[in-house]
């Protein structure tokens, strides 16, 4: 078994947690949350400071008995309207002790005027919203004799007509006037402004794990891809360290077992010579039937060894054309002359191995020629991937051979003859190729007759 640490080091795997220090994240997450609060605490003292309270609008019961025989307020600061209903009756002596004054300021029986203060048609803006009283005044009904005439704040008053209807009288402003439209705004700007902090805030501390996630993604298509790099907050740098390991381990694994199988199709060469050597003094009938089965096996031991090289190359991704590369393989065998035709199309560009991708489109079209003659080839991008589709009108597979054909080593003709059977690595290279480029690959008959063999690449 290989030491972890000098395979980690080999490949430039941090095994230590990085000197750099770096806020646990929850941390970050709390530090978050307490900033947010204290910003919009900070806002909400600065409207202490700059917009303090309006004094309120005081109005005598003189001036309330003067609007209520004209009808009207010249300054517009009180509205007159008419009531089919009566008032609602109060306890409050203050109430009772203003309308006792307005009624004899009318001459008018004491019944016939109701005071109601203290009552807002928007109770939000009442209690700590509401204005303050002027000095010395409490809310508890008692004041001083100074203020004792005097009206403010929200108010009704209710003067019964000769004709049995009332006359209301009320502030004009009594709910939303323009100092609670200015905290309201600022409780909105505030809102606005910690809502971009947080929103930043926030950004920075899942970054880590947004990059995680994509890592995770791109060890999907390539495992061998560049490890993650360790940064951020000590829990992403721990399972940063792990997810590395874990596609070190990965990679070990698979180049373990590849290598296991090239070293037996290499060291089967040689028991393979020597039986070829033993059959020259072997009768004529032995030795043709035995070195037809020795060719046999030599071309499948080639066929795996070519297999395992080709898994364990190293791939240089880069931008190019699919389709291109496809024109590029149906003029090769258009050269030879395969009956093989390409759709036309847009080019399509995407990462990928020039090499490995062209192998799988000779590996399908290949196929194609040798069962049914011929062979269709559709190059298309269909909801953001590249779709290859090579098409046939042979024999087709049965169903329970479909289900196996990607298979290493599995040849759907039961002849097993040697120049029509293949090795059976084909299509299991044209699986893994698709897969290690983040795609897959199916085969189906179509409807009729004949094959159909779809690859679907990310672009």
């Amino acid at each position: 078994m290989r030491d972890e640490k000098g395979t980690a080091g080999k490949i430039g795997l941090p095994m230590r947690r990085s000197p750099q220090r770096s806020w646990p994240m929850f941390l970050r997450i709390f530090v978050l949350g307490l900033t947010t609060v204290l910003l919009v605490q900070i806002l909400n003292f600065a409207i202490v400071l700059l917009m303090p309270p309006p004094r309120p609008q005081i109005f005598t019961a003189n001036r309330v008995a003067a609007v209520a025989r004209t009808g009207r307020d010249p300054a517009g600061q009180l509205k007159v309207e008419i009531a089919t209903g009566p008032p609602q009756p109060t306890d409050n002596p203050r109430d009772g002790r203003l309308a006792e004054s307005i009624a004899a300021d009318l001459g008018l029986p004491r019944t016939k005027v109701t005071v109601e203060t203290e009552r807002s048609a928007m109770p939000l803006f009442a209690g700590p919203l509401r204005p303050p009283l002027p000095l010395g005044m409490g809310r508890s009904g008692h004041v001083p004799q100074s203020f004792d005439n005097a009206l403010f704040g929200p108010f009704v008053v209710s003067i019964e007509m000769p004709n049995g209807r009332w006359r209301v009288i009320r502030p004009t402003h009594t709910t939303i006037g323009p100092w609670r439209m200015r905290i309201v705004l600022w409780f909105l700007v505030a809102m606005v402004v910690a809502a971009a902090v947080a929103w930043v805030m926030a950004r920075r501390v899942v970054r880590p794990i947004g990059l995680f996630a994509a890592a995770a993604e791109r060890l999907g298509r390539d495992p061998r891809a560049e490890p993650l790099p360790i940064v951020g907050p000590p829990e992403i740098a721990e399972a940063a360290t792990a997810f590395n390991l874990m596609q070190e381990r990965l990679n070990r694994y698979v180049e373990d077992r590849t290598t296991l199988i090239a070293a037996v199709a290499h060291d089967l060469r040689t028991p393979l010579m020597r039986l070829s050597l033993r059959l020259e003094k072997a009768p004529e009938d032995i030795r043709a039937a035995s070195e037809g089965d020795i060719q046999e096996m030599s071309q499948r031991i080639g066929s795996a060894m070519a297999f395992v090289r080709d898994m364990t190359r190293h791939v240089r991704r880069q931008r190019l054309d699919l389709r291109s590369l496809a024109e590029s393989v149906a003029d090769d065998f258009a050269d030879r002359g395969d009956a093989v035709a390409l759709h036309p199309g847009e080019p399509l560009a995407l990462e990928g191995d020039a090499p490995s991708l062209k192998a799988l489109l000779a590996n399908l079209v290949g196929n194609a020629v040798k069962y049914a003659g011929h062979a269709e080839v559709e190059v298309r991008r269909e909801n953001g991937v590249a779709i290859v589709e090579v098409s046939d009108s042979g024999p087709g597979m049965a169903p329970a051979d479909l289900a196996r054909a990607f298979e290493p080593f599995f040849r759907a003709e039961q002849s097993r003859n040697r120049d029509t059977g293949g090795s059976g690595l084909g299509l299991a290279s044209v699986r893994a190729v698709a897969r290690a480029h983040g795609g897959d690959a199916t085969i189906e008959n179509r409807p009729g007759v004949g094959l159909l063999a779809r690859v679907t690449l990310p672009i």
